[in-house]
């Protein structure tokens, strides 16, 4: 495997009551299922919450040691629809993956979960992909909560609060006989800190007791009369029994003095950039003790009306923190407050941004507007542009009329600093696919590309420009779909990875497309693992895991739904194979889908998996040899195609050492990992050859020292000739 290990961490998870664990809160969360008696988990990685996976993936002994049942899933619907075990029985079951993507395909699933609603506690821990670090289309889950009638927990995000919410969520969801969403943002994820642990406790019903004795009620099945009964559950009996659950629990808090005039509410996943604003203002501590009434929510939905009435009585004005739009909390609160005709002032998205993440200096911005309006602070004077003097040696070295330099505002720097868009790795083993793309669509013309999901997408990007559309996670074949017709010669190409293939590639692009008789290309990048959400192993991994099965193929997946044109290359750095497969692809007069496959491993992976091997072997005084590539300047043109072609990050440019000639020539820097692109796509795009590849060899044999000594010899006998020839024709 090649995803984070958590092997020494997990150990931390057999600590037992009053014993302190200090650790990421991944792990956290991970103790939090075990002392909650789950009996099953299941989840599917991608970031922020990722590593949950290689946390419950490493600590599997302690789970069958507590009788858990893990599943790392085919797709987050698959995970989703897992949660059926806890319809019938009192089993509690959680499951994990990303949102809003993650949840989006897993809604059929949900909706369907919640309609019927569970007896066991179910709980969805999602990680809420949004706002600065986010790497999806900017969505919120708390949608999905209100449409499906899912309560949602967003605890403030440290140990001992995300651990308190995993507990109430599971007592919640049973109290209601509702699935609950427990929201992680992306820090909350990977945040350290401490809390006291308590013991493991196994289930109190098993799965093996389920399986014996199995149950079933007609009123929890989606189908009519019940479905249309369920709406009317959902309002009159699990609603008020997860507000009156809530409100005993007290899992909302309130802070600071309540006899202020003003105060703020926010949801507790953003409480501690609340507090660093705050403390910027010199009103709270950073022991979080709070100058201004808080009402933070833990729980973002259902909102407690009785709770948001007793904070706002006796205010002029409260601030709702709630980034993200539509601004659902708000609106909600908006409507509480008008409905008991209550003279508090509301305030949100006038004082702060539509849309877009509340980080600390997002809300000290707007918490300076609103204190400063209601005269809790007093207002801060406009600042003068600062100009700073150069130092007396620099001034002299510039011109007379030149005396002082000006401090260049922030919004010049898009004006001043060159844009780097997010590229491939050094090496990676799909820079050498598109390059052979672009390669053919010099001759050919261009062809719609439809993208995936997936390090693949870089594509879209400089130097390539490839691909018009994405639409989701294995989703690249689906759509390029309509894009079939007799009337043109020329076919889309459809791209994603293996990652995508499995998750839904395979039924909704690969056999759809067979099914529909279409005629376009469709390229499945086989990098051996899920690389684009930390190098987690899929179906087709060569590598071997003793928890998983791997070593099944793509091809014959994909001949098995009825694919007849098919190609594999085996080494995607073979730009002459890449390039001549997808030239025949494109022109032959063969009709039906077209699978092109192209295999290499993962380089980032590659070398983290080598580089202890490396290390080892050096060490034990073993031979061991390492490829590099180099540009010799003398042959070099400047012409820089090998750069525009490429795009790798290890190629740049330098001053030409030649002093007639004034173009910087091409230079591969020290990050080369030696994947040989670079001088295939010199020769591809018929350029000079000035790419040189050597060989670095640690503790050489006699025979490496030989050999060199040899070449050395003949190579200065040459050398010693030529400078002799110079010299005889000098004038």
């Amino acid at each position: 495997m090649a995803e984070r290990s958590f092997v020494k961490e997990v150990e931390l998870l057999r600590l037992g009551a009053g014993e302190v664990f200090s650790g990421e809160g991944i792990l956290a969360v991970t103790k939090a299922l075990l002392e909650s008696g789950v009996s099953y988990v299941a989840g599917y990685q991608g970031a922020p919450i990722s590593h949950l996976m290689d946390v419950l993936a490493d600590a599997q002994d302690i789970l069958t040691e507590n009788g858990i049942r893990f599943e790392n899933s085919a797709s987050e619907a698959t995970a989703a629809a897992s949660l059926a075990a806890s319809v019938n029985y009192p089993l509690r079951g959680a499951v994990t993956f990303k949102a809003t993507v993650g949840t989006n395909v897993a809604s059929d699933a949900l909706a369907n979960l919640a309609s019927g609603g569970v007896k066991g506690g179910a709980l969805i821990i999602v990680g809420e992909d949004y706002g600065e670090g986010s790497s999806i289309m900017q969505e919120r889950s708390h949608a999905f909560a209100m449409k499906s009638q899912m309560w949602m927990l967003d605890p403030r995000p440290n140990l001992p609060c995300i651990v308190q919410a995993v507990k109430d969520g599971f007592d919640l969801s049973e109290a209601s006989n509702t699935p609950v969403m427990l929201q992680l943002r992306i820090r909350a994820c990977h945040v350290h800190g401490q809390f006291v642990a308590s013991d493991n406790r196994r289930a109190k019903f098993s799965l093996k007791e389920a399986m014996e004795n199995p149950q079933r009620d007609l009123d929890r099945i989606v189908l009519p009369p019940a479905s249309f009964l369920h709406e009317k559950e959902k309002i009159e009996q699990r609603w008020p029994a997860a507000v009156e659950f809530i409100e005993s629990r007290q899992l909302n808090e309130f802070f600071g003095d309540n006899h202020d005039d003003i105060g703020l509410i926010v949801q507790g996943g953003g409480y501690n950039n609340v507090i660093r604003a705050l403390e910027h203002l010199d009103l709270a501590d950073v022991f979080g003790e709070s100058k201004i009434p808080m009402y933070v929510m833990n729980v973002a939905y259902p909102l407690i009306e009785s709770e948001i009435l007793r904070f706002c009585e006796g205010k002029r004005a409260v601030l709702v923190l709630e980034e993200g739009q539509p601004n659902f909390v708000e609106q909600n609160i908006s409507a509480i407050l008008r409905k008991a005709k209550s003279t508090t002032e509301l305030h949100g998205k006038d004082f702060l941004p539509m849309a877009g993440e509340y980080n600390t200096q997002t809300m000290l911005k707007g918490l300076r507007a609103y204190l400063e309006h209601y005269g809790r602070i007093e207002p801060q004077p406009a600042r003068k542009p600062r100009v700073i003097p150069l130092k007396e040696e620099t001034v002299q070295r510039q011109t007379a009329t030149a005396v002082a330099a000006e401090v260049l505002p922030a919004n010049s720097l898009n004006e001043n600093v060159h844009g780097r868009p997010p590229g491939f790795c050094t090496g990676c083993p799909e820079r050498p696919i598109f390059t052979a793309m672009k390669l053919v669509e010099r001759e050919l013309g261009p062809h719609h590309v439809s993208a995936d999901i997936g390090c693949h997408l870089f594509s879209i990007l400089p130097p390539f420009h490839l691909g018009n559309t994405t639409m989701g996670y294995g989703l690249g074949g689906a759509g390029a779909s309509a894009l079939n017709t007799n009337t043109s010669n020329k076919r889309a190409i459809s791209v994603m990875g293996d990652g995508g293939f499995w998750h839904n590639g395979l039924t909704s692009g690969v056999a759809n497309a067979v099914f529909n008789k279409s005629d376009n290309l469709t390229i499945i990048i086989d990098n051996n693992y899920t690389s684009a959400t930390g190098g987690q192993d899929i179906l087709s991994s060569r590598a071997q895991n003793v928890t998983r099965s791997t070593n099944h193929p793509i091809e014959k997946a994909v001949k098995g739904v009825g694919v007849e044109w098919m190609r594999t290359i085996r080494r995607t750095y073979n730009l002459k194979a890449m390039t001549e497969t997808l030239r025949d692809a494109l022109t032959t007069d063969e009709k039906g889908p077209k699978v092109l496959i192209a295999q290499s491993e993962c380089m980032l992976n590659k070398q983290r998996r080598e580089r202890g091997q490396v290390r080892k072997a050096l060490t034990d005084g073993k031979r061991v040899v390492r490829e590099r590539f180099g540009v010799d300047s003398d042959t070099c043109t400047g012409d820089h195609s090998c750069i525009r072609l490429s795009g790798c990050p290890s190629l740049s440019i330098r001053p030409n050492p030649d002093a007639l000639r004034t173009d910087p020539v091409a230079t591969v820097m020290n990050s080369c990992v030696g994947c040989g692109l670079c001088g295939e796509v010199s020769h591809a795009a018929i350029l000079c050859p000035s790419f040189y590849r050597a060989q670095i060899i640690h503790n050489p044999t006699g025979w490496d020292r030989w050999r060199e000594k040899l070449r050395r010899n003949v190579i200065g006998w040459f050398q010693r000739r030529s400078a002799a020839k110079r010299e005889r024709y000098a004038f």
